[in-house]
């Protein structure tokens, strides 16, 4: 904006000094417009107002620097007291600012009265109360219909734990329904704002913290067992995370250490088994009930119904697997099967984690056999899955327990191979990749067979990523096409037996050798499980050698015993001593021939 203003100036022009009148001034811009009159015309100019005065200063005279200093008053002062109006509105802007930190103090203030502000994920607590507040839940009951499914897959939430509500955990996981499932997977945006990622599932069936073993087992195994009686093959498998409560389903309540056989899933079982034989339309078939119970560890089985005797897994030349000295308890009554329950529990290896100070660390199998006359009738396979880890969380542990994880690992990925290939109808399916899916291959390929998988999970925040991982691999499994018409499963069926008709020198390959495909498996994983079969394989051969050196120590004790009679065939005892000392002698070779590579893949592995 600009101003009329008139004074007498002198500026320089010409080398002359003229008398000039301010016309304008001009705030906004800095200027000033003047006008003199020189050889009878009028002449102006626009300058800045700094040099115009700074300028002109040295050649004033006192009284007009005076008049001079008066003006930049009158100039200056005003527009040193006006704010331009971007100052303005960062001062508005700092203002709202501040009180919206206020107000989100205050809120916050507010809501830490609500919640208890010493437990330290109690925002997120807050923020999973609010959505619960905002959706209706309704749990399942015993009411609901149970739908036929060929491959079942439910979700068993459990609740908090002593430790976990000592700590004062998060709960993170919401039962919607009987189908649906949330996790409120905490996050912290780039600003450290805080807020959840609700991610949804859906199952079959999903069970809140307040489902007893008895609900779960309704909907789950009870199914199967009618399938057993009409010839078929049913498995129930319980999958999860150490310490997600897998024993606990199928084996029982804990009252303490101390676990209530009668209360799981096994027991459960066995009690419909034996209703269902007394019923009258099977009564007059002659079924005979038969358990049995043994561990997979380190790749090994061991009988936990004989002493832990170890077993040897094979295939018969009807390609059917056979578990060699596995013990059949014949069973009478329900009282019978809890007692073997116990037996058999009570030897299981268990170990310490970083979750559960004592943790299974084999995968459990216990199997209820129907036998018509001596015949296989039906089998019903209940197996309690090991925890599945992580590497990272067994970098710290020692060797044993690292081995464990690894072996753990390479069977679950293995089931998770197979549950793919029957997914994607493939002819080929690697159930020689380990122990575990070669004993549960009938279950997996016969016509007449069901599948059942309980998925447990931990409700704690710092279980999240277990959590979605044991969803995900149940998600995996629920993707499959259970309605597959029975001529397609057949038609797969033959295709694989095709494929893996074996002869004698077939048999002896091994399980690692039948590779798939390069978008299944990096070539580290699987140099990685070739090694670990590798081992396996060199460590039985090394006990079968030693088991033959120590018969041959009775051939030794015969030459003594030759030796120490008064009168002997010195010719006999030399042969036999030569023949003894060559056996001897092949055998201990060949044991240090396979304790060095046992040593060398030991190291490889260790390395890689």
């Amino acid at each position: 904006m600009c101003y009329e203003i008139t004074m007498s100036r002198l500026i320089k022009a010409h080398w002359a000094i003229h008398g000039a009148t301010i016309k304008t001034v001009s705030l906004e811009q800095m200027t000033l417009t003047v006008e003199w009159i020189e050889n009878d015309s009028i002449k102006g100019k626009e300058v800045r107002i700094g040099k115009a005065f700074i300028f002109s200063a040295s050649k004033l005279n006192w009284y007009v620097s005076c008049c001079i200093s008066e003006l930049l008053m009158s100039l200056w002062l005003p527009l040193a007291r006006r704010k331009s109006n971007i100052v303005k509105e960062m001062e508005k802007m700092k203002n709202k600012r501040e009180e919206k930190r206020a107000q989100f103090s205050e809120i916050r203030n507010k809501r830490a009265q609500e919640f208890d502000s010493s437990c330290p994920n109690w925002e997120f607590a807050r923020m999973v109360k609010e959505y619960r507040a905002s959706i209706t839940c309704q749990s399942i009951s015993m009411n609901d219909p149970i739908e036929e499914h060929r491959i079942c897959v439910c979700v068993r939430k459990r609740p908090l734990n002593k430790q976990e509500l000592g700590k004062r955990e998060c709960d993170i996981i919401t039962v919607v329904n009987k189908n649906s499932i949330l996790v409120h997977e905490p996050k912290v945006k780039v600003d450290l704002t805080k807020y959840l990622e609700n991610q949804h599932f859906c199952f079959d069936y999903s069970f809140d913290e307040k489902a007893s073993n008895e609900m779960v087992y309704w909907f789950t195994a009870r199914p199967l067992v009618q399938t057993i009686f009409e010839g078929g093959m049913a498995t129930c498998f319980a999958y999860g995370q150490t310490g997600s409560g897998k024993t606990h389903t199928m084996g029982g309540d804990f009252s303490g250490k101390v676990q209530k056989a009668s209360k799981g899933i096994y027991a459960f079982a066995s009690q419909d088994v034996f209703l269902l034989q007394n019923q009258a339309r099977y009564k007059a078939q002659g079924l005979e009930v038969y358990v049995t119970f043994f561990e997979i560890y380190n790749g090994k089985l061991f009988d936990l119904l004989n002493k832990k005797a170890k077993l040897r897994v094979l295939e018969d030349g009807k390609q059917q697997v056979q578990v060699v000295g596995l013990q059949e308890m014949r069973v009478n009554c329900a009282e019978d099967v809890i007692r073997m329950i116990e037996i058999g529990s009570a030897c299981r290896t268990s170990g310490q984690t970083f979750a559960n100070s004592s943790s299974s660390r084999s995968h459990a199998c216990f199997q209820i056999i129907l036998r018509r006359k001596g015949k296989l009738h039906g089998k019903f396979s209940l197996v309690d899955l090991a925890g599945n880890e992580r590497g990272a969380d067994t970098s710290s542990a020692d060797r044993q327990t690292r081995m464990e994880a690894a072996e753990i690992n390479k069977s679950l990925l293995a089931l998770k191979e197979c549950i793919r290939a029957l997914g994607q109808n493939k002819q080929h399916t690697p159930f020689r990749e380990s122990k575990l899916t070669q004993v549960l291959r009938d279950s997996f390929i016969g016509t007449n067979s069901r599948t059942c998988m309980i998925a447990m999970i931990s409700p704690c925040m710092n279980s999240c990523e277990y959590t979605l991982n044991t969803l995900r691999y149940a998600d995996r499994v629920k993707e499959l096409p259970h309605n597959g018409t029975t001529s397609e499963r057949q038609n797969s069926m033959e295709t694989e037996n095709e494929e893996l008709c074996i002869n004698e020198e077939s048999a002896n390959t091994s399980p690692c050798e039948l590779q798939l495909s390069e978008d299944e498996m990096s070539p580290h994983l699987s140099s990685f499980r070739k090694a670990l079969t590798r081992i396996s394989e060199l460590e039985e051969k090394a006990i079968e050698e030693l088991k033959d050196i120590k018969e041959r120590m009775n051939d030794c004790n015969g030459l003594l015993d030759m030796a120490e009679q008064p009168e002997y065939d010195m010719e006999a005892f030399v042969h036999q001593a030569q023949c003894f000392i060559n056996e001897g002698s092949e055998s201990f070779f060949s044991l240090k021939v396979m304790q060095e590579l046992y040593i060398s893949y030991t190291r490889w592995k260790r390395v890689g």
